[in-house]
């Protein structure tokens, strides 16, 4: 019998302590390739648990592994390439170009000095295309309003080519027609990388493959976007405030409808 195939992204029980308190506390889980929306209330550690499991932050307990390899075991270049992490707020400094910035996406496989290859100039080029960024490609960065910034550092990061792509808050200051555009990008990357976002839009995330749902440090809940006990798990978690029901113009696919002030109990 075959071994079973690694997941491309895993954690094992683990927990990060930050200023001596557990924010991440106890969280195993596995991914494939897919795109998986990470949810939950403020502070319930998502944030963190993305930090960590991009090595960005030390566990205190537990193990992170990419593709069957100890995370820790890898070089920092080796990482690069094969993770990438977007960050809530992302900040460019100097006059950068939106083409220069996307390009420092291509450091972990060219190195400071190293040549510059076609290879590299195409990955680039495809990063600007699929975030609709391409039209602005040599304006300064710090000219581009918040959400087209925003834009130009997930194309950096689809720049790396890393298969694992860690997104924290990746539709911040998009507009709706932007924001619905990048799900759209989030489903096409599934197809091949294993894309997890933060998002506190539970209409957005319920179009994803899979959710996980954390509160408190640990994960209360992880299914398909169409288990229905994931919808009532969501529905406790964020009690009163929303319930899950399907949209009629999309099947198959859940939108999640803020309940009315008063219906509390």
């Amino acid at each position: 019998m075959n071994p079973p195939t690694p997941h491309s992204l895993a954690c094992s029980s683990l927990r990060v302590h930050l200023d001596g308190r557990p924010v991440v506390d106890d969280v195993t889980m596995g991914l494939e390739p897919g795109w998986t929306a990470l949810v939950g209330p403020n502070g319930a550690g998502k944030s963190t648990l993305l930090k960590a499991l991009s090595g960005l932050l030390r566990a205190s307990r537990g193990e992170v592994s990419v593709n069957g390899h100890a995370l820790r075991d890898l070089s920092l270049q080796e990482r690069a390439r094969a993770v990438a992490w977007l960050p809530q707020q992302d900040s460019t400094s100097g006059d950068l170009t939106v083409r220069e910035t996307v390009a420092l996406g291509r450091l972990p496989h060219t190195g400071l000095w190293g040549r510059w290859q076609a290879r590299d100039q195409r990955a680039v080029d495809e990063a600007l295309e699929r975030t609709d960024c391409a039209a602005w490609a040599d304006r300064p960065v710090q000219r581009l309003s918040g959400g087209e910034r925003q834009r130009v550092h997930l194309a950096r990061a689809l720049a790396t080519g890393a298969e694992v792509l860690l997104l924290d808050e990746p539709t911040a200051h998009l507009d709706p027609p932007h924001q619905w555009a990048m799900a759209r990008l989030f489903r096409e990357l599934a197809a091949t990388h294993t894309v997890v976002t933060v998002l506190h839009d539970l209409s957005m995330a319920l179009q994803a493959d899979r959710i996980m749902a954390m509160g408190e440090g640990r994960l209360q809940a992880q299914g398909r976007h169409d288990d229905p006990a994931l919808h009532r798990a969501l529905e406790q978690l964020f009690a009163p405030a929303i319930r899950i029901e399907a949209l009629q113009v999309s099947p198959g696919r859940y939108g999640a409808v803020p309940m009315p002030l008063g219906s509390a109990p």
